[in-house]
C-alpha cells in the first residue's frame, strides 16, 4: 500500500484513505489532512463532500477538476491547530500545501476553518491571510492550484 500523501508516515488505508472510505476525521487537522491527501490523489468527491457553509457554496467541481490539470501536489505542513480537537465543535488548521503546476512550483498559505456538522468535521471557510500563496507563473485568470475551483485572482490571488 502507498504512503499517505498527508505526510504521515502511515500507509494510504490506515491514514487518510479511511476517512475517504466513509470513516469520519476525528479531529480537524485529521480532516485537513485527508483533504489534501484528497486533492493529491484526485479525490474530488471528497473534497465536495467535506464542505459546508461558505466553502460549499464556493466550491464548484467543474472548476475543480480544471485546476487540478497540470497540478501536482508535493506537500503539506502543518503550521498550528486551534482547538479542533475530538471534544470540540469548531477549530482551525494552519498549513502550507507545496505544489507543482505545469512545472513551476509554489505554495498555498492558508488558516482554514472547521466546523462540527452533524457529528461530522467539515471544512467551512479559511481565514483571510496577508500572505497570500506565492505561485509564480500562475496567471490572474488560470484556474487557481490550490484546487477550489476559483480563478486565481478570485482565490488565493486575490
Amino acid at each position: 500500500m502507498p504512503p499517505c500523501p498527508c505526510g504521515s508516515t502511515l500507509n494510504l488505508d490506515v491514514c487518510c484513505g479511511r476517512f475517504h472510505a466513509g470513516e469520519p476525521a476525528p479531529t480537524a487537522e485529521a480532516l485537513m489532512r485527508s483533504r489534501y491527501a484528497a486533492y493529491a490523489l484526485g479525490r474530488l468527491d471528497y473534497i465536495a463532500a467535506t464542505c459546508a457553509g461558505p466553502a460549499a457554496a464556493a466550491f464548484d467541481p467543474k472548476e475543480a477538476a480544471v485546476s487540478q490539470l497540470g497540478t501536482r501536489w508535493l506537500g503539506l505542513e502543518i503550521l498550528g491547530t486551534r482547538k479542533g480537537r475530538e471534544t470540540d465543535e469548531d477549530g482551525t488548521v494552519s498549513f502550507i500545501a507545496r505544489y507543482s503546476h505545469n512545472g513551476t512550483e509554489g505554495e498555498l498559505k492558508e488558516t482554514s476553518t472547521f466546523r462540527r456538522v452533524d457529528g461530522r468535521w467539515v471544512y467551512w471557510d479559511r481565514l483571510p491571510d496577508a500572505s497570500a500563496p506565492r505561485s509564480a507563473g500562475v496567471g490572474r485568470n488560470d484556474p487557481c492550484p490550490c484546487g477550489s475551483g476559483k480563478k486565481y485572482k478570485k482565490c488565493c490571488g486575490g
